[in-house]
């Protein structure tokens, strides 16, 4: 575990399984694109589900220009989460089950990207999830990027979380009830095909690199 890098991303319940190194952070962030922001929106507190990525030491999200989500979040205080459940940890109490994840929480105030910045984080976007998929799609029109708001947040006050293994019961080692983990695992299916599409096109090999996980 190495250092917070402030008292607000210092994790103080179940310290033991913090982690504060970017590799580990960048790891996590790279493994799930589905993220919580949680922001202000006239006084009350909300929780966004939406996609991110990463570019370098930067997370992105990306929506409407008319979302109440982004115009609340540019340049204030946010609450970026990742989570990815990776078992059920079944013990012989209710008070020790638990469950095997990785996690991420980063905290700062994000900015809006501009025209040309925005074109490059949304092609990065579609990349990440099937590689040269931008280059393959249908060029972008000036309105739909004029449409959209890319947001962008340095990656500099963050912790992560990651717990694994059996469950910690050692008390009640005599009590005969079956423990152990039921690994959970993000499944990807066989891709299926709009029967609207263009006669002849197929499926790019590239997007069997899609993962999730």
């Amino acid at each position: 575990m190495s250092t917070p890098p402030s008292e607000r991303a210092r994790v103080k319940r179940y310290n033991h399984i913090a982690d504060y190194d970017p590799a580990t952070i960048h790891a996590i962030l790279d493994a799930m694109p589905l993220c919580h922001v949680g922001y202000v929106f006239n006084g009350s507190p909300f929780v966004t589900p939406t996609l991110q990525w990463r570019d370098g030491d930067c997370i992105f999200w990306h929506g409407s220009a008319a979302s109440r989500m982004l115009e609340s979040a540019e340049c204030q205080d946010v609450c970026v989460t990742v989570s990815i459940y990776d078992g059920l940890v079944m013990a012989r109490s209710a008070y020790n089950y638990n469950i095997n994840h990785r996690s991420v929480m980063i905290f700062g105030k994000p900015e809006k990207l501009s025209d040309e910045e925005k074109a490059v984080q949304l092609r990065n976007m579609v990349n990440k999830t099937i590689p040269g998929q931008w280059e393959r799609l249908r060029p972008v029109k000036p309105q739909e990027l004029k449409a959209t708001t890319v947001l962008s947040m340095k990656i500099t006050e963050a912790s992560a979380k990651l717990r694994s293994g059996q469950p910690d019961d050692d008390e009640d080692a005599d009590f005969p009830v079956w423990t152990g983990v039921i690994p959970v695992r993000h499944e990807i299916g066989a891709p299926i095909p709009n029967p609207k599409n263009v006669p002849g096109v197929e499926f790019p090999e590239d997007g069997h690199k899609f993962k999730i996980g």
